[in-house]
């Protein structure tokens, strides 16, 4: 719960002199001022408590995507600045005691202690969090309509896919492998480039779920698989009788879960020789039962409307990142220093 925050949302920019070539600046964004020691504490946090810490080109990369995701957020909180979104202290206050409310006090500042921060570093971490929440809202996900008209052009284009015979899961996945594959192409461009990175990779990305990310969001950033990465994971409807051929962790860990609730991290087998070849996460969206679904039925017409809405909303956030960046000034002087080093960076 706490991990996912500290990773990707602990941002503190302090004013500084220099022209942004000095080694402690590694990007600028509008004029503020990213600095190594934050890249750093970032690092150092993704790669806590692993057996083999990334070295050469793994830490490069690394890097690059941790500044990346920096940059973006500094973006988005410039944004939210302009729109009056900021959180106040009193929805941080309301969102840490929502969050601290499953622990004891003593069992809580453990977990801060175990990622070596303060609770001042983890109100900072839930400002900026809620902060996007507001600005996605205003910006996307409040002017998204779905008509009847909208909801039933789609039921009568795919009216016969909904005509079950058994019951239907709903399913979206993440999947993360150790095999860099060039028809990858996530929001972040992140592919693992061996076991180990993978291992960490799905690792972060569990502990961002458990904080409560978006799952679909985190599979548009993240996820390895060219087919579904680019529609926030999703696979889809998969009859019963296909879950129960799975292999025995999928099939036992999907049909557990209720929906809305996601796998623990699950081996990715390959199909021709049950080995596995990566890592991934599986989100049970929803159950169908069989039988075919009357339009006419407002828990179907919800059904549709929600998922319209999500597909909908993935993709303008997507393309609403993209404005912002273009919209933005940025420099990023640790990507310039990779490229003028042939690939290679401190």
């Amino acid at each position: 719960m706490i991990a996912a925050l500290v990773a990707f949302f602990l941002l503190q920019f302090a004013a500084c002199n220099g022209d942004g070539s000095g080694g402690d600046v590694m990007a600028s964004v509008n004029g503020r001022k990213i600095y190594r020691t934050e890249v750093d504490k970032y690092f150092a946090n993704q790669t806590a408590g692993s057996e083999q810490q990334p070295t050469g080109e793994q830490a490069v990369s690394l890097r690059l995507s941790i500044l990346d995701t920096l940059i973006e957020t500094e973006i988005l909180m410039r944004r939210a600045e302009k729109l009056g979104l900021l959180a106040t202290d009193e929805e941080v206050d309301r969102k840490l005691n929502e969050m601290k409310s499953p622990f004891t006090a003593e069992q809580f500042n453990k977990r801060l202690e175990e990622k070596k921060i303060t609770v001042d570093d983890f109100k900072r971490d839930l400002r900026r969090s809620l902060t996007r929440d507001k600005v996605l809202n205003k910006e996307i996900t409040s002017r998204i309509n779905i008509t009847d008209q909208d909801v039933a052009d789609y039921y009568n284009a795919h009216k016969s896919e909904f005509n079950f015979i058994e019951p239907q899961y709903h399913l979206a996945k993440i999947m993360v492998t150790g095999m860099p594959n060039p028809q990858v192409h996530n929001l972040q461009n992140s592919k693992a480039q061996n076991d180990a990175d993978a291992r960490k990779k799905i690792q972060m990305i569990a502990n961002r779920l458990d904080s409560g990310d978006d799952f679909a969001t985190l599979a548009m950033n993240y996820s390895e698989d060219p087919e579904t990465s680019n529609n926030g994971g999703d696979l889809g409807l998969a009859p019963e009788s296909a879950l129960k051929n799975a292999d025995p962790a999928t099939r036992d860990s999907v049909l557990k879960l209720k929906p809305g609730q996601f796998t623990p991290v699950l081996p990715l087998l390959n199909p021709a020789n049950h080995q596995p070849y990566g890592y991934m996460i599986v989100k049970l969206v929803s159950k169908e039962a069989a039988g075919q679904r009357d339009l006419s039925n407002p828990s179907v017409q919800q059904a549709f409307r929600q998922q319209l809405r999500d597909r909908r909303e993935q993709l303008l956030k997507a393309a609403y990142y993209e404005t912002l960046r273009d919209d933005a000034k940025i420099t990023n002087y640790y990507a310039e220093e990779v490229l003028k080093n042939a690939g290679t960076a401190k």
